[in-house]
């Protein structure tokens, strides 16, 4: 029995609501970002929004002169960390800058815990077990295999996830296998983020978030300060 107009109707806004809310959920952590580079690193802009690093640590000269990382989530929510690949061949120190907004009603997010925490290659290995790139590589192939199709790719890839070795990794491995793409992302749960990279810091809802003893506003409204180095 094929749909009715109303059910197709229905469909289609769930679908545009679903994509607005994504895109209002990215731009709240845009603005997150762009703070924190107006504010703390000299309002670099991004020549590549594909770039290794969203600041390098040439920008970063005050915050010890290595690359940072900013990220931004719904509080209790795992990390999204974007290429898996990517993430898994940093071999450098660097600053990761995690937000943590909660929903307090329909139309307003505040932050509820940040977090800046470096890095150190050694430790972020840790957090990737006993897998290698070709483990990766592997998941990949098969996600990117034009024989398989979709629910083919999708089943094998979950397989091999189950596989010991998969298992070690504290780094979740997000297979993204749609009609629009097919890639291997990657994300921290939150609890894992505390446990493995910052075991000293308070979890749980802070009073004023802050950033480098700067608090970081409830709402960016108004064009971001910027701190310069003093001469």
């Amino acid at each position: 029995m094929r749909p009715g107009v109303g059910y197709l109707f229905a469909a289609a806004w769930l679908f545009i609501f679903s994509a607005m809310q994504a895109r209002e959920v990215q731009s709240h952590g845009l603005l997150f970002e762009r703070w924190l580079r107006h504010t703390f690193f000299g309002g670099y802009e991004p020549k590549d929004y594909t770039q290794k690093w969203d600041i390098p640590a040439e920008e970063n000269t005050l915050h010890g002169h290595i690359p940072v990382n900013p990220k931004a989530t719904k509080y209790g929510t795992p990390i999204g960390l974007g290429d898996a690949v990517r993430q898994f061949e940093i071999d450098e120190p660097f600053l990761l800058i995690v937000g943590f907004w909660e929903q307090v009603n329909p139309e307003e997010k505040h932050w509820g815990n940040v977090q800046v925490v470096r890095v150190e290659p050694a430790d972020w290995r840790k957090l990737w077990g006993d897998l290698t790139r070709a483990d990766l590589d592997r998941l990949i192939a098969i996600i990117k295999d034009p024989a398989l199709s979709l629910a083919e790719a999708r089943e094998q890839v979950q397989i091999i996830k189950k596989e010991q070795r998969y298992a070690t990794s504290v780094i979740e491995l997000n297979p993204k296998i749609d009609a629009s793409q097919r890639r291997l992302q990657c994300s921290l749960r939150f609890s894992a983020f505390f446990d493995h990279l910052a075991p000293e810091a308070v979890r749980e809802v802070q009073a004023q978030p802050m950033v480098f003893g700067v608090p970081v506003p409830a709402r960016f409204d108004s064009a971001p300060r910027v701190i310069t180095p003093e001469k």
